[in-house]
């Protein structure tokens, strides 16, 4: 299994990976969705709201607060406090405004200097003249397949494509393109793009081109929407993806022995 870096930034991944299979692929891609623990918003206590939304829709909008954390809060059901709640698994942000204003998420308080929102400029609510908002808001690690606001990232992925252009009907191809897969150079026209295919077969239908998936080589994109950089979210997506191979291999030692 091969995996090479396309692009990379902060928030965004892109690379290949290959030599595997697409179950492979989609158990990585389930795992950096929905098993790797971010921080969100899980309670709100909102003491004073005069504002024209309901109470329900600003705990909702604040739980959808991508947050920044360290790696030393735990997830609250292995926590030394039994999943009452501590300094070690939860964080506490206190807002109090009053309009007119627009409430941005850089105006909550936090009790911990390493939990903050992403993007100080994302905004919660308007106050108009007279109107406040009060309230104390809890977060918590949790998992994205228990709920969104924990989701880790948006990945997607496609497969790579095998390209065999019919020169007869080059220009076609050129022409009917809609991911700039072709190119002409002097005379001849080539597959410069080809991880641009996405298989809309439109080059393919015409006769063209001949496009077959590579079903061992895939082109992953990650974008993360928490906390986490994209760089960590694929190593804790391996981590993760590791340990589980070692209990099953554990586990079938165990039945195997019976």
């Amino acid at each position: 299994m091969d995996l090479t870096i396309l692009k990379k930034s902060d928030k965004k991944l892109e690379f290949v990976l290959s030599n595997t299979d697409a179950a492979f692929a989609n158990t990585l891609r389930r795992i950096m969705i929905s098993e790797i623990p971010t921080m969100a918003i899980e309670y709100v206590d909102i003491e004073e709201n005069t504002s024209g939304l309901f109470d329900e829709i600003v705990a909702h909008r604040l739980g959808l607060i991508p947050l920044t954390f360290s790696q030393d809060f735990n997830l609250k059901d292995t926590c030394k406090c039994s999943g009452k709640g501590c300094s070690q698994c939860e964080a506490v942000f206190v807002l109090e405004k009053e309009g007119p204003c627009i409430v941005k998420a850089g105006d909550m308080k936090s009790n911990a200097e390493d939990v903050k929102p992403t993007d100080a400029n994302i905004p919660i609510i308007e106050l108009l003249e007279g109107q406040r908002i009060k309230f104390e808001a809890v977060t918590q690690l949790g998992y994205g397949r228990d709920h969104a606001k924990w989701q880790a990232a948006s990945v997607g992925y496609k497969n790579q494509t095998n390209i065999r252009l019919n020169q007869e009907n080059a220009e076609k191809a050129l022409k009917v393109c809609p991911a700039n897969v072709f190119e002409k150079k002097g005379d001849s026209i080539k597959a410069a793009n080809p991880m641009n295919c996405n298989l809309c077969m439109k080059c393919s239908d015409i006769g063209a081109a001949t496009i077959t998936p590579d079903e061992t080589s895939f082109i992953f994109t990650v974008e993360s929407i928490s906390g986490l950089s994209a760089r960590e979210i694929l190593l804790n997506a391996l981590d993760i993806l590791e340990a589980k191979a070692d209990e099953f291999k554990k586990e079938l030692k165990n039945v195997t022995k019976k």
